[in-house]
């Protein structure tokens, strides 16, 4: 419900460089209803989970369900929820199932880890993805907005012992 309530009150109303466009995947009842689905099916607890932090959603996975690094072909054939959404990979997505696969699949891995990114929402430029800190002034005009998003989420029950970077280069830097 925290995870729900926290995404619910995400608006696209951010200051950002003229250049970039924000990705927005709220703004569809669609993308609530597999959201919704999503946590009620792997977060209906309230166990404690080791957050693994990857940079802002992109345009064809996290930018269009709503769920970090879920496409909608493997929200669909995957996780069994499904969407109308055009079934399209994103390369970062089937990496990450890979993973979930490799450590038992999605119920055993949802059971310990919660993946969300350092920024809430994505960006775009010239028709592809735009990391929070491929600019600098992009990376200061979000940076209040990556403060709250964490803090907020660390009060959904992390493990506060550790976290993970998905990346070892700018977004484990940051």
């Amino acid at each position: 419900d925290q995870v729900i309530t926290f995404h619910r009150k995400l608006k696209p109303n951010w200051k950002i460089p003229k250049e970039i466009g924000l990705i927005y995947p709220f703004g569809q009842e669609e993308t609530w209803q597999v959201f919704e689905a999503f946590y009620n099916k792997y977060f209906r607890d309230s166990e404690q989970r080791t957050f693994l932090f990857g940079i802002n959603p992109g345009r064809l996975g996290a930018g269009v369900t709503g769920v970090p690094f879920t496409d909608p072909k493997i929200l669909e054939e995957q996780l069994d929820i499904s969407n109308t959404f055009n079934k399209r990979h994103e390369l970062s997505a089937i990496f990450v199932y890979d993973m979930i696969d490799a450590m038992g699949g999605p119920e055993a891995f949802y059971q310990k880890y919660y993946i969300t990114s350092v920024c809430p929402l994505g960006f775009i430029g010239k028709g592809k993805n735009v990391n929070y800190y491929d600019q600098k002034d992009l990376q200061e005009a979000v940076e209040p907005h990556i403060v709250k998003n964490i803090k907020t989420q660390i009060k959904f029950g992390a493990n506060q012992n550790v976290a993970l970077s998905m990346g070892q280069g700018k977004n484990y830097k940051y």
